[in-house]
């Protein structure tokens, strides 16, 4: 059975940056999901350039999606254009966080990992 990016977003939503206690998904770091048969390729971000995590995340990623029924491969590409804000985070993140959830411009949250 082929699988479908609803599916992927579940597992998404099953990681985490292990510095914030928000999913990769809902943080807004998911840039682009690209289904091609059984081989899925990741787009992604990272809320800075600098971080160390960039690695076990993406393996994190690979590892979960990987085990879904119908995927042969999974690839996971780190991007900094657009560079990542808050203002791409779902509104349940920014709850989560303690932010105004309509808040989108990004110039008036301070996450603090900047």
């Amino acid at each position: 059975m082929a699988v479908d990016k609803k599916q992927i977003i579940e597992v998404l939503q099953q990681c985490y940056d292990p510095e914030i206690p928000v999913d990769l998904w809902n943080l807004g770091l998911i840039y682009d999901i690209n289904i091609n048969d059984e081989i899925i390729d990741i787009t992604m971000s990272l809320t800075t350039p600098g971080c160390g995590m960039a690695q076990y995340m993406a393996e994190d990623i690979k590892r979960k999606v990987s085990n879904l029924d119908g995927v042969k491969e999974t690839s996971v590409a780190i991007t900094f254009d657009p560079p990542w804000n808050p203002a791409m985070m779902t509104d349940k993140a920014k709850e989560k966080l303690g932010f105004s959830p309509g808040n989108t411009q990004s110039e008036n949250v301070s996450t603090g990992w900047e």
